[in-house]
């Protein structure tokens, strides 16, 4: 009997649910999690980075990143470095907007930044409440723009876009009336499309081990488990290393 042969939306009988692993990192991007044992023991080639290398790439990263928030910093002085003449309101309006200007944000990004500059947050309510007035700030075309660049680069399922529109402190109400956009079809191409290129590194392994394996990246990549198991059921049954003789 072929072990595919069970509900189309639900794991093959010899995969245990509680098997495919979903770790802190789901919805997180295009990796697929850290190495198990099961990887090593399939062949995979362990890292030859050594901690001494690692650490020292960390470092020089932290020093980038320290690196660009000075110049930031330089750019939008805090609050009470501003001068005792400067109008607040117009110190705010001046920090939203070039946080607008270098990417988009979401009217919560906005407010996290204004608190850590030291602006009031009644005035950075007020600034943020006229900017959304003109245009500036729109957390539903944000939300759009952010569907659409994580489908289209990290190939997320409606369940990791909706995490990570949360991560950025948009509404509830505002992302599902987003996500209502993302057509079940193309969801389920954008899947199947991620599925494909996983299996053929998977070439010659079991088709429990495959199916385990993207079973776990789809979910990670938050795709429902009745589309993620109806998308591995049709593509390991069509592998031709999978065919009968």
């Amino acid at each position: 009997m072929n072990p595919f042969d069970s509900a189309p939306d639900s794991p093959p009988d010899f995969v245990d649910p509680a098997e495919v692993i979903v770790g802190p990192w789901a919805g997180s991007g295009d990796r697929d999690g850290p190495p198990s044992s099961a990887d090593a023991s399939d062949g995979a080639v362990p890292s030859r980075t050594g901690p001494a290398k690692r650490r020292s790439r960390a470092a020089t990263s932290d020093r980038g990143r320290r690196t660009a928030r000075q110049a930031r910093n330089d750019r939008e002085p805090p609050f009470d470095k501003a001068g005792d003449d400067a109008d607040p309101y117009d110190v705010a309006r001046t920090i939203a907007l070039r946080q607008l200007t270098s990417a988009p944000r979401s009217r919560k990004q906005l407010a996290d930044k204004l608190r850590e500059r030291g602006c009031d947050d009644d005035i950075a309510a007020t600034v943020l409440d006229r900017l959304e007035e003109v245009g500036l700030v729109d957390d539903a075309a944000y939300a759009a723009t952010l569907i659409q660049s994580q489908q289209t680069r990290r190939g997320l399922g409606r369940q990791g876009i909706s995490q990570e529109l949360r991560r950025k402190g948009v509404a509830s109400e505002v992302i599902d009336e987003q996500l209502e956009s993302i057509d079940d079809d193309d969801e389920r191409e954008r899947a199947q499309a991620l599925v494909d290129k996983k299996l053929r590194s998977m070439h010659g392994l079991d088709a429990t081990v495959q199916a385990r394996r993207l079973a776990g990246m789809l979910a990670r990549k938050g795709y429902s488990s009745s589309i993620a198991w109806s998308v591995i059921r049709e593509a390991i049954a069509d592998a031709p290393e999978h065919q009968p003789d």
